[in-house]
């Protein structure tokens, strides 16, 4: 259920305020090179109601790296170029183990768990790279079309980052090929992979895109276009229900009850399907790489709202 009379401006701000202790015990994701020079202290939460009305506080015009939020249009356009057959190569379990684990893999042959997990999302790219001519350029006009924005664009400095230092995801790559479950050459799967996380937008782009997803697939705009069938909708959601926080999606649904996805870079983006998408950045991360300060304001921010899909 949702309130339909909320203050979201007095909400944000609350929020805000009640976060600010937050943004001193995360850890960004220092890992990455380039990601370990982010301002640990930003701050930004922004809502975009489907009725067209959209709320903002703090550092929401501000880009950042989106990382694993990428995935979810990852499973979008894959969906778009394969239907469900992606599912003959990747599962729909949550993983319960780190994003990046070789463990699983090991055990199940190659197949991720899911497409939100390292391993699950360098599959999708591998079958975007033999489906489609220039898979980078595909992937940005997806986005750019559902956030209704065409200045996003990859990070070079990020993806070359991540390249430097990706040796847990080659691994990944090259035990799944070994199994059969990577067709492309590793190099190139590889190099795509990081382009694709490296996509950088705000939490106002981000927002759109994911006003999207709440709205059935649906631009909320005039045109209504379609830009998810109602099959595709249905399985993005219920991953994201069930999976969109590595190792700790069921704490995400216990506490904050929509459908989301986190990634690295400290992004979070959640949806209220029929009403709302949300989105909070706030790089400092949890021991789980999601961002501290964000779960805690969204865990907030359903409870104020009185909103979940439960």
């Amino acid at each position: 259920m949702s309130s339909k009379n909320t203050d979201y401006q007095a909400t944000l701000l609350a929020i805000k305020e009640a976060s600010l202790p937050f943004l001193e015990m995360g850890k960004v994701a220092d890992y990455i090179p380039e990601l370990a020079k982010v301002n640990q202290h930003k701050f930004g939460i922004h809502v975009a109601l489907l009725n067209g009305e959209t709320f903002s506080i703090g550092d929401t015009q501000d880009h950042f790296s989106i990382q694993s939020i990428v995935k979810v249009f990852l499973m979008g356009l894959s969906m778009a170029e394969i239907g469900d057959d992606i599912f003959k190569r990747v599962g729909v379990e949550p993983s319960g183990d780190p994003f990046n684990s070789l463990v699983q893999l090991e055990y199940e042959k190659g197949i991720p768990r899911n497409p939100f997990i390292n391993a699950g999302a360098i599959v999708l790219t591998d079958i975007l790279l033999e489906k489609l001519a220039d898979p980078k350029a595909a992937l940005l006009s997806y986005i750019r079309k559902l956030s209704c924005d065409d200045a996003i664009n990859f990070d070079e400095a990020v993806a070359e980052s991540e390249k430097k230092c990706g040796f847990k995801n080659r691994a990944i790559v090259n035990l799944m090929k070994s199994f059969g479950n990577i067709r492309g050459n590793v190099e190139e799967v590889l190099d795509l992979y990081y382009h694709f996380c490296s996509v950088e937008m705000n939490c106002v782009q981000l927002a759109n895109a994911f006003a999207v997803i709440a709205n059935h697939g649906h631009s909320i705009d005039s045109s209504d276009t379609s830009y998810l069938s109602v099959n595709q909708y249905k399985r993005i959601t219920a991953v994201m229900m069930t999976c969109g926080f590595y190792d700790e999606s069921g704490e995400f649904a216990f506490k904050v009850g929509l459908p989301g996805k986190s990634g690295v870079g400290g992004g979070i983006a959640a949806i209220m399907p029929g009403e709302y998408s949300v989105v909070v950045w706030s790089p400092g991360l949890n021991d789980k790489g999601n961002s501290l300060a964000g779960l805690r304001a969204l865990e907030m921010f359903t409870t104020l709202t009185k909103s979940s899909i439960f």
